[in-house]
Parts: C-alpha cells; sequence; structure tokens
C-alpha cells in the first residue's frame, strides 16, 4: 500500500523509535540520500511522497537492460579468451612414465644434496 502523505507519528510508531524528532531526523536523512522521494511538512508533522512516475514510460529500462546485456557478453567473451589454448600445447605435456621419471630424478637429487649436507 502507497501513501502520499503519512504522519511522523505514524513512522515512528512503525519504527519503534523513541520520538518524533528522532524520526524527523532519520526520514530527512533518507531524503538526502535518495532513499524515498518525498518532502517533510514540518508544521502538521507529514512526509510527503513526490508523484512517482511511470519508470517504463522512459527509455530508462531499456538502458539499464542494455548495459546488463553488455556486461553479460563481456564478461563470456572474456571468459572465452581465457579459456583458449596454444595449438601446440598437448604436445609440451608429459606422460605418466616421464613423470615418474622425472619426479624419481628429482628425489635422488635431494636425497644426494641432503647426503652432502650430513658432513
Amino acid at each position: 500500500m502507497a501513501y502520499s502523505h503519512i504522519s511522523l507519528v505514524d513512522v515512528c510508531a512503525k519504527l519503534a523509535l523513541e520520538s518524533v524528532q528522532d524520526t524527523e531526523y532519520i526520514v530527512a536523512k533518507c531524503i538526502q540520500d535518495g532513499v524515498i522521494d518525498a518532502t517533510i511538512d514540518h508544521t502538521p508533522q507529514t512526509m510527503m511522497s513526490k508523484a512517482n512516475l511511470d519508470i517504463y514510460s522512459t527509455s530508462d529500462p531499456q538502458v539499464q537492460l542494455h548495459k546488463r546485456v553488455a556486461f553479460c557478453l563481456d564478461m563470456h567473451n572474456q571468459a572465452i579468451k581465457a579459456m583458449r589454448y596454444a595449438e601446440n600445447a598437448k604436445a609440451e605435456w608429459e606422460s605418466a612414465e616421464e613423470r615418474r621419471d622425472r619426479l624419481k630424478q628429482e628425489e635422488e637429487m635431494m636425497n644426494s644434496m641432503e647426503e652432502d649436507d650430513d658432513f
């Protein structure tokens, strides 16, 4: 449910605040930050919301959708580029046997280095 005028006393009760003055400060801060599009009438202590424009009659939704789609497409293109491999990369991979030999050689080297350090 939407209201064009609402009493600050009612807002105070809904938010369970201690005083109407605290409520007025909080509402003023929300208005200043752009969270609420309204004004405060201090004499009757009411908040009056401004008329809502039909956002769909503007081009804003189209612009926002275009930005989001462009972002997604850019992320997709970057992911595709990141997944590309060089054509000869498979030739550089070592087989399981070559890997075992390399690890065995490394282990032997480490053992010989440890023996040299033992003196």
